[in-house]
């Protein structure tokens, strides 16, 4: 089942598509009778449907494996109110944030397997929320970027940075960007604050990525082995693009997704047992 909703952040409204599962897969454990909680963050201008209809199949293919999950637009993207290039990363964080509070408001969540699902500047939203909230114990990133101002600015182009800090504002894609939010940009880095986040982590990308570069799947890889906790997995997409935009790859992404996803439940329950 899914459903259409609004959150209310502030004084604008966050459209939100909620995927039900059709029945909780036989789990074991005292969380046993309640579902895992995904919220996916897309990237930027982007929206919660996502190129080539992304994340609407990720949202149904991740409810069919017995997850409750959460696609948004962030403010100004997709059907939220509100102007997105007027936004900086701290309003992206607390928007992201709000629908984890919705998310774990909807009744039969299992508080152990919270996952935010990144993709592009949507994974460097969810590393930095992440790191501010305890209550996410999972990431996943998809082509995520790891140096915010530079990635942006490089697909934008630089002239767009420079009219906006010339004007004020700056068009791109028919939405107009403020200073304030390049300048947010920048004030962020994802790599340093990865070592914060104690959860698991499955980094995957593609190789043929031309906006965000393979390499810092590697590179985000080792900052997250570095830490006294938490483990982290990798996966490379051959000649997969930013958005994964073949069926072949698509298919890839999300069986890699799921077969992840569903592993910490066994590896969880493994731990358990050998506990007992």
């Amino acid at each position: 089942m899914e459903r259409q909703i609004t959150i209310h952040h502030e004084e604008q409204q966050i459209a939100a598509s909620i995927h039900y599962p059709a029945q909780c897969a036989k789990k074991e454990g005292r969380c046993k009778d309640r579902a895992p909680l995904v919220v996916i963050c897309h990237g930027f201008v982007g929206n919660r449907i996502g190129v080539d209809r992304l994340f609407v199949k990720t949202a149904r293919e991740l409810a069919a494996e017995g997850n409750i999950v959460v696609r948004f637009d962030y403010i100004g993207c997709g059907e939220s109110s509100g102007d997105y290039g007027r936004e900086d990363v701290d309003s992206l964080i607390a928007q992201t944030r709000a629908v984890l509070d919705y998310g774990l408001s909807i009744g039969d969540i299992d508080p152990t397997k919270v996952t935010l699902l990144g993709h592009s500047l949507g994974g460097a939203i969810a590393i930095l929320t992440a790191v501010r909230d305890r209550r996410v114990k999972n990431l996943v990133l998809w082509s995520s970027v790891g140096y915010p101002f530079s990635d942006i600015v490089k697909i934008t182009g630089r002239k767009v940075y420079d009219a906006s800090v010339k004007n004020g504002s700056a068009d791109y894609l028919g939405y107009g960007f403020s200073p304030a939010f390049f300048e947010s940009l920048g004030t962020y880095q994802p790599f340093q604050e990865a070592i914060k986040f104690s959860g698991d982590v499955l980094i995957v990308h593609g190789t043929s990525d031309d906006d965000i570069p393979v390499d810092y799947a590697f590179l985000y890889q080792k900052v997250f082995w570095t830490r006294p906790e938490g483990r982290c997995d990798k996966e490379i997409i051959f000649q997969g693009n930013h958005t994964y935009s073949s069926g072949e790859h698509q298919d890839q992404l999300l069986q890699k997704t799921k077969n992840w996803l569903g592993g910490l439940e066994a590896t969880q329950n493994d731990w358990l047992n050998w506990m007992i």
